[in-house]
């Protein structure tokens, strides 16, 4: 992946705990469902690389970022809150705002558990549409879908119900097969997941597109 594919790209900025990895994995397909491609710091794995930098590479080569902010409570760990989210959220903003050429045009969603609950914490983005998923995977799916198609204005984008109920399908599947090949499904490291969804959605081809079409 390069920034070829930019206008493909989809940074996902999102917590990738135990927790979070259903609505993680939802997301993730409902972007390749889209023809999209997913992206994200997990892609990371060179120890010699400077974090930071690596996310504002990914950042670089993105037009189109998802971001939830869901994830405010307190670590139990260490009682303190955690900032990536919004930190990534910020440099998001910051591309689009002070970077130049075809940065200007970046677009991004921002998620959230409830609606209205991020202007408790970070008053600096009143006024951003956020959109609530209510720890739904459904929820996300849709979210995630019905912004695609206005950000970018694709018209082969399929139907949310189609791609919940291809999300559904693919994880009985691939559940299925992981427990015969004793693979440890929910451990599978970021790439390899995508690839699986990928090759997945290539051999089980959606038939219905928009809507309406014109004949």
């Amino acid at each position: 992946m390069s920034e070829n594919n930019y206008n493909d790209n989809i940074f996902i900025n999102c917590p990738f705990d135990e927790q979070y990895r259903g609505l993680f994995r939802a997301i993730t397909f409902t972007i390749l469902g889209c023809g999209f491609i997913p992206r994200c710091s997990l892609e990371i794995a060179d120890a010699t690389q400077f974090r930071l930098g690596a996310i504002l590479d990914i950042v670089r080569m993105c037009r189109y970022g998802i971001h939830d902010l869901s994830r405010v409570e307190l670590d139990q760990a260490t009682s303190l809150p955690r900032f990536n989210m919004p930190f990534e959220l910020g440099i998001f903003f910051g591309a689009k705002h002070i970077g130049s050429g075809k940065h200007q045009g970046k677009q991004c969603m921002v998620l959230e558990k409830a609606k209205y609950r991020y202007q408790k914490y970070i008053s600096d983005i009143s006024g951003t549409d956020v959109t609530a998923h209510q720890n739904s995977a459904k929820s996300a799916v849709h979210a995630v879908r019905n912004w695609l198609v206005t950000a970018s204005h694709r018209k082969n984008i399929p139907q949310g119900e189609e791609i919940n109920r291809r999300y559904k399908q693919f994880q009985r599947e691939i559940r299925t097969l992981c427990r015969q090949r004793n693979i440890r499904y929910d451990f599978m490291p970021f790439i390899e997941m995508t690839t699986i969804m990928s090759d997945w959605l290539r051999l089980n081809r959606v038939t219905s597109g928009p809507l309406f079409q014109r004949g």
